[in-house]
């Protein structure tokens, strides 16, 4: 009998060319303008780097799994059922848009995997939307926005 496992899926548009969001998702100068606050270097392929978000204390280890200039992006990162695999895809859409998928996976279906698909959804989620709005009207969503989460993540 094959065992069911959880996957997060989530997708936007954003009214950009696929070079302008693959630049912004690799480049972690402009990915602080909206996801993390710092990273210990450029997404390059089999790269092992770390993240630190504005909210958190602590690091996160990320290693950078298959670039697929202008098309792709995956990673590896630890959560609490171990290490995911998250991908990036990103599609040509009308009017020099991108269509940004991102695909995480995966988790047993229990307590534990329940609530990794329910905050990872959400997570990626705001992702997207800090994205678009960085990319398309220069603001950062992010900023203060989760403040009152500070305490969740402390060494």
């Amino acid at each position: 009998m094959e065992t069911m496992k959880l996957t997060i899926e989530t997708a936007i548009q954003v009214q950009k060319p696929v070079s302008v969001v693959y630049e912004a998702i690799v480049n972690p100068e402009k990915m602080s303008h909206y996801f993390i606050s710092e990273s210990t270097g450029r997404m390059e392929e089999g790269r092992e780097i770390t993240w630190k978000f504005p909210e958190f204390e602590i690091r996160f280890p990320v290693k950078v799994g298959s670039l697929r200039k202008d098309e792709y992006v995956s990673f590896y990162w630890d959560t609490e059922n171990g290490k995911t695999l998250v991908g990036i895809t990103l599609a040509s859409g009308e009017n020099n848009s991108t269509v940004v998928t991102i695909t995480e996976k995966e988790a047993d279906i229990n307590d534990a995997g329940l609530r990794w698909l329910a905050g990872n959804t959400q997570g990626w989620a705001n992702f997207l939307a800090c994205l678009k709005a960085y990319l398309e009207y220069g603001i950062n969503l992010r900023k203060g926005a989760f403040d009152f989460m500070k305490d969740r993540f402390k060494k």
